[in-house]
């Protein structure tokens, strides 16, 4: 807990100039910044010109994969007519996209100027935040607590998952940007940031948490079967692998490439086919007559 709000070790360990966490823009060891990085592998790619270099590829043609395969899963959630939750789901999806888009220009060191680029460092963390919540709401859909479709069901998703953006986004924008230098003590050293740690590292695993648990219950306890929580279950085993590439291999990969790629590669890869999979585990039960629990309306 002593390292708790401490992002230094995990830029070092992601690419150290150029980290492949997008919060990592924010702080003055970034390049971003005009920083000289905090100490570990530099994650350099491939060579452009004028000394310049394209930092992260691989994550940027995987990024524009992710979002040409959402792009199919929101056409096929379109035609599935009856489906409970269906624009829930498209709401999911569709958040998917815009951190997908924010990748490209955050980590995925597509040139651009370093302003630009904590501004859609700070959409990006705001998204993923966001789009969590979107998903954790999804679990709450299946129990027809409330008409899915509806107005109220998508107003009250949309809402909260606005508040959460902006609020985020401002943090984030005002640490990146010191509009009112509320946050510069955690711009350097080992850049302590208890607000944006608890909403980008600790936030979204306890929706992800909640999320599993909801629909692991609605599966077993309710429709009583065993196949689709298989899905769910490789959803979750393929994030918590992108997430370890991420965290712990990345400087390894690092190390071993000269610099050439690492872990946030994978990370992009691996969380792509997690979305692929609970896309899959959201069809498998609303595509058959499944008993539902006391449905208050039709839906659409």
């Amino acid at each position: 807990m002593s390292k708790y709000g401490n992002f230094h070790d995990f830029c070092r360990d992601t690419g150290n100039r150029w980290s492949t966490l997008p919060v990592c823009n924010l702080f003055d060891q970034a390049l971003t910044r005009a920083g000289t990085g905090w100490g570990g592998c530099d994650l350099t790619g491939i060579p452009l010109s004028g000394g310049r270099h394209l930092a992260n590829l691989g994550s940027i043609l995987l990024a524009g994969i992710a979002i040409a395969v959402t792009g199919f899963l929101l056409w096929r959630s379109e035609r599935k007519k009856a489906a409970v939750g269906r624009r829930e789901m498209q709401l999911f999806l569709l958040g998917y996209v815009i951190v997908e888009i924010c990748e490209i220009f955050t980590i995925g060191g597509f040139p651009l100027n370093s302003a630009v680029r904590r501004g859609f460092t700070a959409a990006h963390i705001a998204a993923i935040v966001s789009t969590l919540w979107i998903l954790m709401l999804n679990g709450i859909v299946g129990y027809q607590l409330l008409d899915d479709g509806t107005p109220l069901s998508l107003g009250l998703m949309i809402t909260s998952a606005a508040i959460f953006f902006i609020g985020t986004g401002y943090i984030a924008l005002d640490t990146g940007f010191s509009f009112t230098g509320y946050w510069d003590s955690t711009l350097t050293g080992n850049n302590r940031a208890y607000a944006l740690y608890t909403l980008y590292q600790l936030v979204p695993l306890v929706f992800l948490v909640v999320f599993f648990l909801l629909e692991a219950f609605l599966v077993i306890r309710i429709l009583g079967e065993r196949k689709p929580l298989m899905y769910l279950v490789a959803a979750a085993l393929l994030f918590a692998i992108g997430q370890i590439f991420q965290y712990v291999i990345s400087v390894h990969i690092c190390n071993g490439t000269n610099g050439k790629i690492n872990g946030g590669l994978f990370e992009t890869l691996f969380t792509l086919l997690s979305v692929v999979m609970t896309w899959v585990f959201w069809s498998s039960i609303t595509e058959d007559d499944w008993p539902m629990p006391g449905v208050a309306g039709t839906g659409y």
